[in-house]
């Protein structure tokens, strides 16, 4: 009998544990001795104590008699309900005289200088354990791994592979429908679940049903995306595995990352959240401790990390890890504090919050309230971790720099002005006197990079600046030079694009629409003077956009597009938000008022608020925002979230680092260009349970300029190859010869090894270099031919060797090559918003935009919808949309069932059934002769015969047949859509 690879669910399965097996030290765990009531394996946990701690075995055999196995197990269930796995595990736990450790932590320095420590840890029992039986009501339902570390289970696993249509999404949808009364799957039991396919991973540490939030695992591809690029050695989820699970990778995120935080919001409503360090975060962080282990102190590091990659928690990780890295010869700590800078006070207490509640001991963490004075007394009394805002960096640097005998870690969060002119100019005063300059900074990345530049930063610091954006002068500062030419380049990357792929931020260009302003002046004077062309056009122009006549129209068309468009289409459940961006404190100033008068003339509930630094005189009267708005400066980011308010209208403020998920529109009325673009729309992207798109209407900018700032993500609409029995030649011909995307050597050698029943890990590197061909080498027009004719391919073999004895070796392996590297090419469609610029925006110069969308709009359509003629390919689904899990929760939604929980009944449904039918030519025959009607009339008597065989093997879903009439035409109507349409 032919061995051939096992590209199943089950294979996958058996990869990755024999891996951990094998490779990684673990011992394979039997899934009999898994105890559901209490998610604990008994078997597992007693061998660890007997060999570790076998005195205080010897205390509970004293204390519970025979019954101790039991009686400790009831007792440790009551703790992991009280105090949860990850508190159990660092700090033991004590019954009566026995104070028992139940994990002993990797020792952080070399094996020579403590043994008893690391034979200690090498004791811990890490194990894996397949097809794990969870509720001890339904014997029937298993989660397919699960990674136990001394008896306690601190991941799960569900897997699924795309060779067989299924993907990471079903197993998603498979978590969200298990039983959260389970105790493993109960918050704190189990400290992560992995949702795994052959191509992308995703994690959870709370699962809560449908309302289940699911968090991207991945790397991402070499192109800034979201995902994750081949592996030459494995399937491209391998480094789960292969790194994250490794002991000494699991032992890091067990002690070190893994963290359960409390937060309060204002209203004072706390929430537990138990927070499992992204890929991203343990990445950056493990990369910048072991450069700085082998470098030591004296160098700087950019980390560009976008809005959305949690670097608060990236932050607090690395901050106390710092602390405590010792150097390469493992005998001495490098530095002495570590102090981390914020831009915003809310920020630095909010950080403060995190670093304190990771590490809870009294006095590590001090944070600068008062003054140059506090801080200087903290650095001297050499206080571990000390936070501080930006206001204040220049002192820090004057003060390390009077401290050499101590080595500091400087860590700097977003490297920029969030709230303008007031926190710049702090800035400017104190830099003024450190570096004798007083010309002043337009913002605080310029300040910090004049202060770094000046040679004024000391050595014996290390300077670690995290920023979205960074200027070029910082990169040329902070950045490390590149292997191949020198440039500067950030030391780790985070890009927008993936941020945005994974849905961390929101893309806000999908509905960003600009508006031209034509204006007609008229001359008032008689004479014609000789003026500068530049400068009377900029005069002009100003006077255009501040006379009271262009603010009144603009400001209408902003109020008027806000409440019928947003506020009546209940935009993020009603709430949204929306800020106007002006170019100038005076022009801020004239919108707030214009936006009261038109306001309080529609009688309107909703009300601006207006931000700028400072004062502003007009007219011989001096504005204040506080005094304009009525509240204190410091409220109005609280006040902005209450009603009345609506709009904030802003001047070089709020304009970068402010994150409000319910600002969802933007009107924007000054020049934008470059970082300042990027910054500032992106005030829009922080992401909300009930935030589905933003918009953007831009009085100012060219969207060409726009986009060019920003990265662009797009796909385009898959058409079908006709099928042709007299082109398969042509076909082979051109996917061999006029792609590259493959080799016929990778024709052969995938073909062998998948006959020869290879692992699966031996053919997924060569199905992923292929799909990297395809994605970098490949134009997009290209990569849709190449797709469409691939599967046009396998399905004219598919039906043509039913039929026709061909004799073609080649043509037998490129089916089966084919059949498993389509699944693997990436979607090459995605809908664009059906976004009407008219509707939105009531102005007269926006037709030509709208057309233009109309007809981006029309081409997709007649793409989806395109005609099929005389040779038109069969009208099978696109692969997103042919997963079974699709088909079965329809099934189980209009039915009421959960048969195709059982692998069998699912089987004989969506696979054996259909096949039997397709595969009966002579039937097929039939079918063809006959219109539809007929065909119909045909397929369903065969699918009646086919229930009667049921009547013995499968008796419930036949009576379910018999017994429910739509249940009947269900299946009969899926039966006669995959036959007939195959057969069209």
């Amino acid at each position: 009998m032919l061995h051939t690879t096992d590209t199943s669910e089950r294979g996958l399965e058996q990869l990755i544990a024999s891996y951990l097996t094998d490779k990684a030290g673990y011992i394979e765990g039997d899934p009999s001795d898994f105890d559901p009531t209490h998610a604990i394996d008994p078997a597992q946990l007693f061998r660890f104590l007997k060999e570790t701690q076998p005195e205080n075995v010897d205390i509970l055999k004293r204390i519970y008699d025979d019954a101790y196995r039991k009686e400790f197990i009831r007792h440790l269930h009551k703790r992991l309900r009280r105090k949860g796995l990850l508190s159990l595990l660092r700090d033991g736990i004590r019954d009566r005289d026995a104070k028992i450790q139940l994990y002993y932590p990797r020792p952080s320095f070399d094996e020579s200088f403590n043994e008893d420590a690391w034979s200690k840890y090498q004791a811990n029992r890490f194990s894996v354990t397949r097809q794990v039986r969870f509720d001890e009501d339904d014997q029937s339902k298993s989660v397919d791994l699960v990674i136990f570390v001394n008896g306690f289970p601190v991941a799960t696993m569900e897997l699924k592979n795309q060779l067989t249509k299924q993907n990471v999404q079903d197993a998603k949808r498979q978590y969200r429908g298990r039983n959260t009364r389970a105790t493993l799957f109960q918050f704190q039991r189990c400290l992560v679940h992995f949702a795994v396919d052959d191509n992308l991973v995703y994690m959870t540490t709370k699962l809560d049903g449908k309302d289940t939030r699911f968090l991207p695992f991945n790397k991402g591809t070499p192109d800034g995306g979201g995902g994750n690029p081949p592996n030459e050695d494995g399937l491209r989820t391998a480094y789960l595995w292969e790194d994250v699970l490794s002991k000494g990778s699991l032992n890091d995120i067990l002690l070190k990352y893994a963290q359960v935080f409390t937060e309060t919001d204002k209203e004072g409503n706390k929430e537990t959240k138990l927070i499992f360090p992204r890929y991203h975060q343990r990445d950056a962080v493990q990369q910048l401790l072991a450069h700085t282990e082998q470098h030591g102190a004296g160098h700087r590091y950019l980390v560009q990390h976008s809005t959305g990659s949690g670097k608060s928690f990236t932050i607090t990780w690395l901050a106390h890890q710092l602390i405590e890295l010792t150097n390469a010869t493992g005998d001495d700590v490098i530095f002495d504090t570590v102090v981390v800078v914020t831009d915003r006070v809310h920020l630095d207490k909010q950080i403060r919050n995190y670093l304190k509640q990771v590490d809870q001991k009294p006095g590590v963490v001090k944070g600068i309230t008062e003054g140059s004075k506090e801080l200087q007394d903290a650095l001297e009394a050499g206080r571990k971790i000390i936070t501080s805002t930006v206001q204040k960096f220049p002192y820090i640097v004057e003060s390390i720099g009077s401290l050499p005998q101590s080595n500091f870690a400087i860590l700097i969060d977003e490297a920029h002005s969030s709230q303008g002119g007031s926190l710049t100019a702090s800035m400017n005063k104190v830099l003024g006197d450190v570096l004798d300059d007083e010309e002043g900074f337009d913002d605080v990345e310029d300040a910090l990079a004049a202060l770094a530049e000046s040679r004024k930063m000391p050595l014996n610091a290390s300077y670690f600046a995290f920023t979205a954006t960074p200027k070029e002068k910082t990169l040329q500062l902070f950045g490390e030079p590149h292997e191949e030419d020198e440039t500067p380049q950030p030391f780790h990357i985070y890009p927008m694009k993936q941020a945005v792929d994974e849905g961390f931020i929101i893309d806000v260009l999908q509905n960003y629409t600009t508006a031209q302003s034509f204006y007609k002046l008229r001359q008032e004077s008689d004479e014609d003077p000789l003026v500068d062309k530049r400068q009377a056009h900029q005069k002009l122009r100003y006077y255009v956009e501040t006379h009271k006549e262009a603010i009144r129209n603009k400001s209408r068309v902003m109020i008027d597009h806000f409440r019928n468009e947003i506020v009546r289409k209940g935009k993020i459940g009603g709430r949204a938000r929306a800020m106007v961006v002006t170019k100038s404190r005076e022009l801020a100033i004239r919108y707030f008022w214009a936006f009261r008068k038109y306001l309080g003339e529609l009688n309107a509930s909703i009300q601006p608020i207006v931000a700028f630094s400072e004062s502003k005189t007009i007219d011989g009267e001096s504005y204040t925002e506080s005094k304009l708005n009525g509240f204190p400066s410091s409220k109005i980011e609280d006040k902005f979230r209450e009603k009345p308010y609506r709009f904030l209208i802003v001047a070089d403020k709020f304009q970068t680092g402010y994150d409000e998920p319910l600002l969802h529109t933007m009107y924007v009325d000054k020049p934008l260009g470059g970082v300042r673009a990027v910054q500032t729309l992106s005030r829009l992207n922080r992401t909300h349970p009930e935030k589905n798109d933003t918009f953007v209407l831009d009085f100012q900018n060219d969207i060409d300029k726009i986009k060019d700032a920003f990265d662009t993500y797009y796909t385009e609409t898959l058409l079908e190859e006709p099928v042709d029995p007299n082109r398969l030649a042509n076909l082979q011909e051109d996917l061999d010869n006029d792609f590259l995307v493959y080799t016929k050597d990778n024709v052969r050698v995938l073909t062998d090894l998948f006959l020869k029943g290879a692992d699966r890990d031996e053919l997924d590197p060569i199905l992923d270099q292929c799909v990297e061909h395809f994605e970098t080498e490949l134009e997009p027009d290209e990569q849709q031919t190449f797709k469409k004719k691939a599967r046009a391919f396998v399905r004219s073999y598919s039906f043509l060797s039913q039929i026709i004895s061909f004799n073609i070796p080649y043509w037998e392996r490129l089916y089966y090559f084919l059949k498993f590297l389509v699944p693997k090419l990436p979607s090459l469609g995605r809908e664009k918003p059906d976004f009407n610029v008219e509707a939105n925006v009531d102005m007269d110069s926006y037709r030509l935009e709208k057309k233009a969308a109309e007809e981006l709009q029309l081409d997709e359509a007649e793409a989806r919808l395109k005609p099929r003629g005389t040779d038109a390919a069969p009208r099978t689904k696109e692969p997103e949309q042919d997963y079974l899990s699709q088909v079965i929760e329809e099934f189980n939604e209009r039915f009421g069932t959960k048969w195709t929980e059982d692998d069998k009944i699912r089987r004989y449904l969506f696979e054996e059934l259909p096949t039997d039918i397709t595969d009966d030519e002579e039937f097929l025959q039939k079918v063809r002769s006959s219109d539809r009607q007929n065909a119909r009339v045909t397929v369903n008597e065969r699918v009646v015969e086919e229930f009667q065989d049921l009547i013995m093997t499968h008796t419930d879903l036949y009576k379910k047949f018999t017994d429910d009439p739509e249940f009947k035409t269900f299946v009969q109507a899926m039966i006669f859509e995959q036959v007939y349409e195959e057969d069209s």
